[in-house]
């Protein structure tokens, strides 16, 4: 993925550094484009997956909407040029302030994820002479098969609306005059790699929109939300996902209704692969039955190895020497700040480039200044 000319300049910039590859962001997106379109589904952008002002642009660009779970998303989406009718407001906490910001910005949707968000948002919206269009977030209990901290779609998860409690929906929403009800929405978690998952999906949404149908109420979307996963073992074989596979899940087993259109909230799997976190070696330590490379990154500029015990494919761009196998961590006070264990690397030393793959998602979004670490920045292909 890297050329002699790329390491030559990466050499001469200041490390720690997030960089994109556009090109391969804009091959990505134009995949999602032409097979989104093929059947006419409606995409928005997680921006919780990356939410960099260069990336949000150029994902502006193709046309797709934004997925926001914060004030401040829908604020970022909406300076970055998405259209307000693009945007959807999902989330399990909505603040009084998130809330008025959307309504004041008319955006298309809330995702709405329980009986008590429902009052507060039609409280506020009656407040502001407003109706808000409304999505209810149900709780499908479909396992995802990823790690834990990532599924998002079982009875013990904290999201969404659970089966049991749609009589009172139902009963609610005849009070609740300042809101619309207009879909439903589903999300089942992250780095879904299993396509039966997405399957057991699909049977899910039917169920749930057949029982709603029964009772006479219908809606103009469905929202499925995203989950699709990367290749983080090999980045370069698969840098493009495969979107066909995925829409054809959705083609071939969710029931739409006549006129019903189907959105999709895709993050991940857009930003992941363009991105890469460079950084240098700072010392070569031995260890017990190991030897430490200590890295001028670490888990405040990528997090998720601490987190989600993720793997990141690691690359030394300096080195074509014999291959030994290294802990790779980083300098935080953490015994946690590590990016991998017994890594098998060319051998290496202090001063060499070292590259982490796949983190444009949850990455940069995710860096924080721990130890008082000084702000890393972004690099991009176009600028060097």
């Amino acid at each position: 993925m890297f050329s002699k000319i790329n390491i030559e300049k990466f050499s001469m910039l200041q490390t720690p550094f997030y960089y994109y590859d556009l090109t391969l962001l804009n091959k990505t997106l134009e995949a999602l484009k032409e097979t989104s379109g093929k059947n006419s589904y409606v995409v928005h952008y997680a921006v919780k997956a990356n939410s960099n002002d260069k990336i949000l642009r150029i994902i502006k660009n193709y046309g797709f909407g934004a997925d926001c779970v914060s004030g401040n998303e829908v604020l970022k989406a909406i300076e970055t040029g998405f259209k307000n009718k693009s945007i959807v407001f999902a989330g399990v906490g909505k603040s009084d302030e998130e809330i008025k910001t959307a309504l004041s910005h008319d955006i298309f949707c809330f995702n709405v994820e329980s009986i008590q968000e429902l009052e507060v948002i039609n409280e506020i919206a009656g407040t502001m002479n407003k109706k808000a269009g409304i999505a209810l977030r149900i709780n499908p209990n479909v396992n995802a098969k990823t790690h834990h901290y990532i599924t998002t779609g079982l009875e013990e998860n904290k999201f969404g609306i659970n089966p049991w409690e749609f009589d009172a929906i139902i009963n609610k929403l005849n009070s609740l005059k300042n809101l619309k009800l207009i879909g439903l929405h589903f999300h089942i978690g992250s780095q879904v790699t299993d396509p039966d998952v997405f399957k057991g999906l699909c049977i899910r949404v039917n169920e749930v929109q057949q029982w709603f149908n029964d009772h006479r109420i219908t809606f103009e979307h469905l929202n499925v939300g995203g989950g699709l996963g990367v290749n983080y073992e090999d980045p370069d074989k698969f840098n493009v996902p495969d979107f066909n596979s995925f829409f054809k899940i959705f083609n071939k087993f969710l029931k739409l209704q006549p006129g019903q259109s189907l959105h999709f909230e895709l993050g991940r799997t857009i930003a992941a692969q363009c991105g890469s976190l460079i950084s240098k070696v700072l010392y070569v330590k031995d260890g017990v039955n190991t030897k430490f490379v200590i890295l001028d990154a670490g888990m405040t500029e990528l997090i998720r190895p601490a987190l989600y015990q993720a793997y990141h494919k690691i690359e030394n761009l300096s080195s074509n020497g014999k291959k030994e196998k290294y802990d790779v961590v980083g300098p935080i006070c953490e015994t946690s700040d590590t990016f991998g264990k017994a890594v098998l690397l060319p051998r290496t030393k202090r001063g060499d480039l070292i590259v982490i793959r796949s983190a444009g998602a949850y990455g940069e979004v995710m860096s924080s200044r721990y130890n008082l670490r000084d702000p890393v920045r972004s690099v991009y292909s176009d600028e060097i």
